[in-house]
């Protein structure tokens, strides 16, 4: 079935987020405004994103120097194209109020609307980091900083970066070691917030310089120094800044809560170079420096930077943009999956080659490839692996929507969900859906292995997600050594009775009885595993084997939801066309006959505490 009609049975059926209409914040919604949006989504990606894709691909960013000597980056003029028709759609803000000029869109629906976008050219946007920094502001910065920084990236005039990595620091930051220190007396009575001077090297940041916007807006993890000039040690010392590429000048004359913005000279941010990548090349990743003095501000050096809340708060602050980042990175890993599967799936049905196993008469007419059992597989796996984890992430938006919308405890449950499942959200696409691409690969043969075709790209492009935002392994720690334990487990608690509940509800119906109960004994082997994990008093046994654990808790979550998905199908039968009915069932049946089965393997090196990988020496390897 078409991604669409996929997109509309999560969405409507699934899901039924129709019924968050009838909401306070989404009553001037209706079925129809959200089909308008994805329509209109649709159409954009359609025009401006897909056909472009390889030449983003093959025209990546580069430098050249100015006549001032500093380097700047060029990007194709489709990229700035894709970005301007982005941005008149209106989506950078889809899901801010109406009184700064959002649509008041269900996350949800946000996310499945920008599901075409990461399908026709995952690398040719700059909205995810943008938004995701404008929302950190609008939760945990001043009214001004909202006004000023965040409403400016809603609107397209600027866009922003997450700086959180360094060089020498990696994915550690608690060893961070850029500094922040206090710009004069009379740094606290800046309007925009406390002043500071900032100076350090960040690594890796996406988008951290181009010419697509007049202006972009850093957010950088840096620490402040005690009154000996000493960096405070680990995370908890870490305070978040704001640093813009150039400076700003607010004139209040008018309205003092509507200050009138311009653009002044450039901060003290210089772009290093270019981190030259597999993949993902539309968007130009750099080596961002600041405070090197190459832009001194006011005659002194460091970039000028405002804070954002409290000192030592400011891992605390960034993980409201690296929990929305980490749900980002899981759609665009499951939409190149997708692309993906729906390119092996076009060439399956076209490509002619070799007779059935059951045809002995070499004189036959060759049949199309997707004829040949295997190629059936590969296809399967695809569509089990792409729509489930679409499934899932969509799932995870709609927790979104219930934590802001919805009854207390009703929020309060969907908050503790969202905190077990991000891990689950982020890892399980990168690692199942870059699988998908590789047996899109497959299916093409010698020619997937080629430029001529696009699944090359797609596998390329996806093999970043498994790094970014978190790698697997950390992960699989914040999972097994915080998100199951938090608030006595009680998270976990919730997840599981979700999934039996379920498993309840299809225990009775024809063709869903066994995964029912296969799902059952998974649920108990997640808790028994989680359980014996944690028997050690050491976490370095317990964590021993957390991305097993990740993979097993994973592969139970998607099981759950293939099978919640199944149900829904059979329930309704009526409603769906025998294709889309066999189709789901199909999709359920592999995972539950081929992926499931698997767990037991992974829970049983966790629940062991097997140290076989711990405890092998350097010099055995």
């Amino acid at each position: 079935m078409s991604f669409r009609t996929t997109l509309d049975l999560l969405l409507y059926d699934w899901l039924l987020v129709q019924r968050l209409n009838s909401r306070e914040r989404f009553s001037e919604h209706s079925r129809e405004t959200f089909d308008a949006v994805l329509d209109t989504c649709e159409r954009i990606a359609a025009d401006k994103f897909a056909p472009f894709n390889r030449l983003i691909d093959t025209q990546e960013p580069r430098t050249e120097t100015d006549s001032a000597g500093n380097l700047r980056v060029l990007l194709p003029q489709a990229t700035a194209n894709a970005f301007q028709a982005y941005v008149n759609s209106g989506m950078l803000s889809a899901a801010q109020n109406f009184d700064i000029g959002g649509m008041q869109l269900p996350y949800v629906v946000e996310t499945a609307a920008n599901a075409f976008f990461a399908k026709a050219s995952v690398s040719i946007g700059f909205g995810m980091l943008s938004v995701g920094n404008a929302n950190l502001l609008m939760a945990h910065g001043t009214t001004l900083q909202k006004k000023v920084f965040a409403q400016n990236q809603f609107s397209g005039r600027w866009t922003g970066t997450m700086c959180l990595s360094e060089p020498q620091a990696g994915s550690s930051l608690g060893d961070i070691t850029t500094r922040a220190t206090a710009d004069g007396i009379d740094s606290a009575d800046d309007p925009l917030g406390p002043r500071y001077r900032l100076s350090g090297n960040k690594m890796w940041i996406s988008a951290g310089e181009h010419e697509l916007t007049e202006n972009i807006i850093h957010l950088v993890l840096a620490k402040i120094p005690d009154s000996q000039g000493q960096l405070p040690a680990g995370v908890k010392g870490i305070s978040l800044f704001i640093v813009p590429k150039r400076l700003l000048h607010l004139n209040f004359s008018g309205n003092p809560a509507e200050p009138q913005v311009s653009l002044g000279e450039h901060n003290d941010v210089a772009l290093a170079g270019l981190n030259h990548k597999l993949g993902w090349r539309g968007t130009s990743n750099t080596l961002l420096n600041f405070g090197e003095g190459r832009h001194p501000v006011q005659g002194h050096s460091g970039a000028l930077a405002y804070r954002v809340g409290l000192p030592g708060k400011g891992l605390q602050y960034m993980f409201h943009m690296m929990n929305e980042a980490r749900i980002g990175v899981g759609m665009a890993a499951t939409m190149l999956g997708y692309a993906g599967y729906e390119a092996a799936l076009s060439y399956a049905k076209t490509r002619v080659q070799g007779r059935l196993l059951s045809d002995k008469n070499p004189s036959t007419k060759p049949v199309r490839i997707i004829e040949h059992t295997d190629v059936k597989r590969m296809l399967l796996a695809q569509k089990a692996f792409c729509e489930g984890a679409l499934a899932l992430e969509l799932y995870c938006a709609s927790l979104v929507d219930e934590q802001h919308t919805a009854a207390a405890e009703s929020a309060d449950e969907a908050r503790l969900l969202l905190e077990v499942l991000t891990p689950i959200a982020k890892s399980w696409p990168s690692e199942w859906c870059l699988e998908a691409n590789s047996l899109a690969i497959q299916v093409h043969g010698g020619y997937g292995y080629t430029r001529d075709f696009p699944v090359e790209q797609y596998w390329r492009d996806n093999r970043l997600n498994m790094i970014h935002e978190g790698s697997h392994g950390i992960q699989a720690i914040d999972l097994l050594g915080r998100k199951v334990l938090m608030e006595q487990g009680r998270g976990l608690t919730l997840l599981s009775n979700r999934m039996n509940a379920s498993a309840t509800q299809a225990q009775h119906l024809p063709g869903l009885a066994a995964d029912a109960q296969a799902l059952r004994v998974a649920v108990q082997q997640i808790i028994n595993a989680t359980e014996s994990a944690w028997a050690s008093e050491n976490p370095a046994h317990a964590l021993a084997n957390a991305v097993p654990y990740l993979q097993a808790f994973g592969h139970t979550v998607l099981a759950w939801i293939w099978l919640d998905i199944a149900l829904t199908v059979t329930q309704h039968d009526a409603s769906f066309s025998i294709a889309v009915h066999a189709g789901c069932i199909s999709a359920k049946d592999y995972f539950y006959h081929y992926e499931l089965p698997k767990i037991n393997a992974w829970l049983q090196v966790v629940a062991s505490r097997d140290m076989t990988c711990a405890n092998m020496a350097e010099d055995s390897f």
